[in-house]
């Protein structure tokens, strides 16, 4: 079978420059099927869509039904795809990436789509989330399967591959029933798209109808791109076959219950995308109006930290009477570049990253609303940067409760050691920061704005408790504190 290798495959490109006190998603994935269409270029813009899911690496697999061909390198859409490449990928079936490293290190044989050969032939996938029991996935494989790379992603293919017998459906499902954790995966042979999810659906899945044919994607706002008609999500447990045949669904039968990770209402998900049957902007704005009925604080103005607490902001706004105002400009892309600050440049810290407006903080008392402290950093410079602005008062509101916990299903958080909320109390955080009062949102509240059964939901790195079948994986290895240290 004639299969086109990825390029620079033992090539390296270090970690890019950024921001170490913030949240990163593991990644998105989309996958198409279109009879008659060349998918390349609508690949490369749902991919283009979900940038902000994950900023290291893209690829994607295109087959014509015979060939198979992948292209993937370290870097944003934008730097990895020209018309060159996309010319170079011709077929009506796809699937795409870009990365955020979790499981595996930055480096490009770890980039996605993976591409494996197997009794079958060739396929590719790639996958958002992480596993937790990849230790034993890798330590069951026999030797000829070790894994080429060290993600559990690699780990996943090789199982697939390493089945000695069945179709491709059925070598899927018995892998899902061997994996623990997080997958929302896009797979696809040369003449086959495969969407499956895990059994928690930690990591969303959607799908639409496009060109005559069927597009995934891990958000709607991918589809909407493109031009695809949202359908709905695909299912916890599930396995979508498209082919010629059509579109055809299978459940793998499971006891464990949806949990659906909190963050994807937060932060990480954009604004416009549709989750649960409901537009995240409005989950967002509620979670600004129940800040402010649970955290008042007389000030003069409120702004949100842009681009993902503006519409907390707004219903914060909205709830407490104040006038919304911007306070921070964001330099959109100076955080997306692989090239190094120097010494100089990076001690400017936020400035950096935003240019404060003078005009509308000088003498007022600020509340500035954010979606999560990791580390304090970041919070830190802020505070100190409205200050220096000629704030009076910088009152900090946070639309998520205090991240005590790290997170094992595909977010890069940080360990216990790191996160300031398990290791501080809320008044030695807000000193720490420097902010003359600091709110968190209550899970209550944050659950009461997402209008989802608390049940439904993965709130571990807040609690502690990670879903049920997964929380019983991680007792071994993770130091969990004897005490909280927030009451």
């Amino acid at each position: 079978m004639d299969v086109a290798l990825p390029q620079d495959w033992n090539g390296y490109l270090p970690k890019p420059q950024g921001s170490e006190d913030a949240l990163h998603d593991a990644c998105g994935v989309c996958g198409i099927y279109a009879p008659g269409q060349d998918v390349a270029r609508a690949t490369f813009f749902a991919l283009y869509a979900l940038q902000h899911r994950g900023q290291e690496s893209a690829g994607m697999a295109v087959s014509d039904g015979a060939v198979l061909r992948c292209h993937k390198e370290m870097g944003l859409i934008s730097q990895v795809f020209d018309e060159e490449h996309l010319g170079a990928l011709p077929g009506h079936l796809s699937i795409g990436h870009t990365r955020y490293s979790t499981s595996g290190s930055s480096v490009v044989y770890n980039a996605q789509p993976l591409l494996t050969h197997c009794d079958l032939g060739w396929f590719a996938l790639a996958h958002n989330g992480n596993l937790v029991n990849t230790a034993a996935l890798r330590d069951g494989l026999h030797d000829t399967t070790v894994p080429t790379s060290n993600s559990d992603t690699d780990i996943m293919a090789r199982y697939i591959a390493s089945e000695p017998e069945g179709d491709m459906e059925e070598r899927i499902v018995r892998t899902m029933q061997r994996s623990i954790g997080a997958f929302s995966i896009v797979l696809c042979t040369e003449t086959q798209l495969f969407g499956f999810r895990d059994p928690w659906g930690i990591r969303p899945l959607c799908l639409g109808k496009y060109a005559g044919g069927w597009m995934l994607a891990s958000e709607s706002c991918a589809l909407s791109t493109v031009g695809a008609e949202f359908v709905r999500e695909v299912e916890p447990g599930e396995i979508v076959v498209i082919d010629s045949g059509g579109l055809r669904s299978r459940m793998v039968p499971t006891e464990h219950k949806r949990a659906n990770c909190i963050f994807e209402y937060i932060y990480f998900s954009r604004p416009d995308t549709v989750y649960a049957g409901r537009e995240l902007y409005l989950a967002r704005y509620r979670m600004g109006r129940e800040l402010a009925k649970e955290h008042a604080v007389e000030a003069d103005v409120v702004m949100g930290v842009p681009d993902s607490a503006t519409a907390a902001a707004i219903g914060y706004s909205d709830e407490s009477g104040l006038p919304y105002i911007e306070g921070l400009m964001k330099n959109r892309y100076i955080g997306r570049t692989f090239i190094q600050p120097d010494q100089q440049i990076r001690a400017q810290g936020v400035k950096l990253k935003f240019n404060p407006l003078l005009a509308n903080l000088n003498g007022r008392r600020v509340v500035l609303v954010d979606d999560s402290i990791v580390r304090g950093t970041t919070t830190r410079q802020l505070v100190a940067l409205l200050r220096r602005s000629g704030a009076r008062e910088v009152h900090v509101r946070i639309t998520s409760p205090p991240m005590r916990h790290p997170c094992f299903l595909g977010v890069d958080t940080a360990t216990y050691d790191q996160l300031i909320a398990a290791n501080m109390t809320v008044p030695q955080i807000r000193e720490t920061i420097g902010a003359d009062s600091l709110g968190y949102l209550s899970l209550d509240g944050l659950i009461a704005a997402t209008e989802r059964d608390r049940h439904e939901m993965c709130t571990g790195c807040f609690t502690g408790k990670y879903p049920e079948g997964i929380d019983e994986e991680l007792v071994d290895v993770v130091r969990r504190p004897t005490a909280e240290a927030v009451p």
